[in-house]
């Protein structure tokens, strides 16, 4: 495995998800609260080292008009009315200054958002992913991003899935082969260098 070496001004942390309705629910293997508090620790070390934090929330509109719901045999997401307070980030996480905040009604980041134009006209090549959940927000995300060309670097321990079987297939299956799967501990040493 080869040393990560990150370029500050290139790189752009990407945070799926970690809103108050998503961070309730049960997650594996990592639980929702050891995802957050990695991904506090890189935002606040991306935001020293000059790299910009992305915060991306899931909002469908008010009325709900919105939301994905075609026919499936198990259909992810709330039935009916979302608390108010489901899209509120934790404090701790932020937004700062110079923060970027993006909204989006899907899955991924990219479809219908401005993320890519947003990363494009900063420079950004390189993007860390983390957030919940693994296998549904921050792997359609990072799909796009691939088929986008940004390089991608995966923090497995500040990412979890509805499942730790389709957290490992993600981050063993797919992940590696769009980009690059490192520890926390690893894109802190990168960010700090």
């Amino acid at each position: 495995m080869e040393p990560l070496r990150l370029e500050p001004g290139s790189t752009a942390l990407i945070v799926i998800d970690l809103q108050r309705g998503i961070l309730e629910r049960a997650t594996e293997p990592h639980s929702a609260a050891a995802v957050l508090s990695q991904t506090v620790r890189l935002a606040e070390a991306a935001r020293r080292s000059g790299t910009l934090v992305v915060l991306v929330r899931a909002v469908p509109s008010p009325d709900g008009g919105d939301r994905l719901a075609p026919p499936a045999d198990l259909p992810l997401g709330r039935p009916g009315p979302l608390p108010q307070d489901y899209a509120e980030l934790p404090p701790e996480l932020g937004p700062r200054p110079g923060d970027i905040l993006i909204t989006k009604r899907q899955w991924g980041a990219f479809y219908g958002t401005e993320l890519d134009l947003q990363l494009r006209r900063r420079g950004v090549r390189t993007l860390i992913l983390a957030g919940i959940a693994t296998n549904y927000g921050i792997e359609s995300t990072a799909r796009d991003a691939y088929e986008r060309g940004f390089a991608q670097i995966f923090a497995e321990d500040a990412m979890s899935g509805i499942g730790a079987g389709a957290h490992g297939f993600a981050v063993t299956t797919v992940f590696p082969r769009i980009g690059r799967v490192r520890a926390t501990a690893d894109i802190l040493a990168a960010l700090s260098a």
